[in-house]
């Protein structure tokens, strides 16, 4: 799998890596800014960010910018139903990385004292398992790219 995974990425054109690029700023972005990890004047984070957000997030923009790459051009056949493990993945990111007691909806479901107690020990788990789900689901659609070729035409 691990070879099939490289050797598919060797031959992606120019396209996929430019929209890699793009889509892993954009989602650096817009996780970054609600949660406070790139200092803002729109929002506020109480708690300092854990010392892994920073690496949570940097790796998991990453992941979901090669991800959203697999489908840019893709050789695969369209079936009409989509993985949303990928989707997924970058919600729980969010709330990995997200000051706990800023979320709206934490605070609504477990209050203060609760984010605090239940919901803070959970974000590292949140973390590995948002990643986990990322590189899942990045390995098993490029490894699967020649697995069946559809022919697609050039642009």
């Amino acid at each position: 799998m691990a070879s099939a995974f490289v050797s598919n990425l060797s031959v992606w054109q120019l396209r996929r890596w430019v929209v890699a690029a793009v889509v892993a700023a954009l989602a650096f972005v817009v996780v970054a800014i609600p949660t406070d990890l790139i200092p803002n004047p729109f929002f506020d984070r109480v708690i300092p960010p854990t010392w892994w957000s920073h690496a949570a997030l940097i790796i998991s923009s990453a992941l979901t910018g090669f991800l959203v790459a697999t489908y840019v051009a893709s050789p695969l056949a369209g079936t009409g139903t989509t993985n949303k493990s990928g989707v997924a993945a970058s919600v729980l990111a969010f709330f990995a990385v997200g000051c706990p007691v800023c979320n709206k909806l934490v605070l609504l479901a477990l209050g203060t004292s609760g984010a605090m107690t239940f919901f803070e020990p959970l974000q590292p788990l949140l973390a590995i398992l948002s990643l986990g789900l990322l590189l899942w689901a990045l390995l098993r659609r490029v490894s699967q790219e020649n697995a069946c070729r559809v022919s697609v035409p050039a642009v």
